[in-house]
Formats: structure tokens, sequence, C-alpha cells
């Protein structure tokens, strides 16, 4: 079983995106994601940044992906697109169907990400066809759902064609609207938001009148209020998935991976901490958090 970190979500100086990349270089991760997933004003890195990152990365023994855009809605947006898809060099993941299109129109092998809600065997099977050879689950899938997936035949006979990874610690990305919400929180519009969410480099917590975290608001990105941990279920995930992703945060990220690493096997569980959950993979309500 492999580990990966997913693209950063949040919105970061350019500083402390480069002392981030520089840390993963020196860990024992596996894969990088690379790229602005959320917010096409998020522009403290630009393209030519990542592709310089990819190759550090690379040259310190890391596979490297291209993450794409989630939300699309101008035609800037679908130009850098383009630049990503056409980049040469680095797998890309598609986070949405035109960059799929795209992909698929050169003839590229991609990654599905896990905003692309894949839920059934045949939708698999079809990417599979296409091009796809790596797939991140939608994060409210259970165990029992991707195992019974897995094994339908129409997958199990093309199994061996693509990797499974799991979206396993981090705050989950449940939902992306036109509406930038950090804005909104801040009582400002979107077209004059001053990018406000670099303010917030975990996001904005939303929190219920009896003071529960119930939502974690990135620009135009809601996610879940709890973080999302299956630290102690790795020995159920290695019998179904190949690579185990971590989703970057703003302190402590390299410190969980090792975490992560030490328990493959669960001989060193942890008590998961106060705002940690993992009730989707045990197929009971996500913000459960289960022993």
């Amino acid at each position: 079983m492999k580990f990966s970190f997913g693209p950063v979500q949040y919105y970061w100086p350019k500083e402390k995106m480069i002392a981030f990349y520089e840390e993963v270089a020196e860990s024992p991760v596996d894969m990088v994601y690379l790229g602005e997933t959320v917010c096409s004003k998020r522009r403290e890195l630009k393209f030519q940044d990542f592709m310089s990152l990819a190759h550090m990365l690379r040259e310190a023994g890391k596979r490297v992906t291209l993450s794409t855009m989630t939300l699309l809605e101008a035609p800037s947006e679908l130009r850098e697109l383009r630049k990503y898809c056409e980049n040469g060099e680095f797998q890309v993941e598609a986070n949405d169907a035109g960059a799929i299109n795209m992909l698929v129109q050169q003839g590229l092998p991609f990654t599905v990400g896990a905003a692309m809600s894949v839920y059934n065997h045949h939708s698999l099977r079809r990417l599979v066809q296409m091009g796809m050879n790596r797939w991140v689950p939608p994060v409210e899938l259970s165990e029992q759902w991707l195992r019974e997936l897995l094994s339908q035949p129409v997958v199990e006979d093309i199994r061996d064609s693509f990797e499974v990874e799991l979206f396993a610690f981090g705050h989950m990305p449940l939902a992306w609207s036109a509406r930038c919400f950090t804005a909104r929180s801040e009582n400002r519009s979107k077209d004059q938001c001053e990018l406000c969410c670099i303010k917030y480099p975990s996001g904005r917590v939303v929190r219920s009148q009896d003071q529960k975290e119930v939502f974690v608001l990135n620009g135009i990105q809601t996610q879940s209020g709890e973080r999302y941990n299956l630290v102690n279920q790795l020995p159920q995930i290695s019998k179904l998935v190949d690579i185990v992703r971590l989703s970057p945060q703003a302190e402590g990220t390299v410190e969980w991976l090792q975490k992560f690493i030490a328990n493959q096997a669960g001989a060193a569980p942890l008590k998961l901490e106060h705002g940690d959950c993992n009730g989707y993979w045990l197929n009971l309500a996500g913000m459960v958090r289960s022993a």
C-alpha cells in the first residue's frame, strides 16, 4: 500500500507552499498531487511554479500528478485547464468532465478525482475504457459499498487496469458552488473578495447554534466540519485499495503520514482527536467518530 498527499485545498502564501513541498520532498510519501483545484483567483502559485515543484519532487523520487480545477466558470479557466492537460510530462487528475474530454482527445491516461462522483460499476468500467488508470472514490463511500462495487463482474476482470486511491485524512470536500462562501462570511461579493481566503489557512469554521463544528468554508468549496481520519482502519483499507490519500493540513501533515505508515498493520492504533470522524467508511453518519 502506498501513500499520497492530495493537492493543497486551501489558499496559502507562496512561501508557505514552497516550504511545505520542500518538507514533502524529504518525507516518505510515495505520491504527490499539485495544482489549484478550488478557485482560479488563487494565484500565489502559477502553472510554471507548480511545474517547477513537480520537477523538484520527481527528482526526490515522488510520483507526481497535476490536479485540475473542480468547477470551471470562465474561458480563462478553460485555457488554464488546457495547460495542465497538455503539460507533456506528468499525469493529470481530472476533477471535471471537461478535463476528461481533453485528456481522452489526446489519448492520455488519467486519474479521476473524488469530485467526479463515480458510484457504480458501469461508470467505472467506461472510464477505464476511456483511459483512466487511477480512481479516487467519492469521500462518502463506505467500505461495504466499495467492496461490493469492486467485486462486480464487470469490474473484477479489469481490476488490474487501474489503481484505487482512498481519501483517508483531512476535511472532506462535500460541495462546490458558483458563490464564494468565505467572501460572503465577510460581507464581500465574490468579485471583490480581496482574496480573503488567505487569512484562513485551514478554512473558516461554521458552527451550529449549539457550537458544533458542522462545516468548513473554503472559498467556493464546502468541507466537513470534522476531519476525516481512517488511521485505525488501515488493515481493512489495505485489502481494498492501492493508495491512501492524506489531504495537506496547515500543520502536522508529515507527522500524520508517519502515524499512518506506522499503523499499516493496526499495531499502533491511535485515539482519534476531538474533531476527527470516520463514520462514512463504517457505513454510519459521516460525523460519527467510532473506535
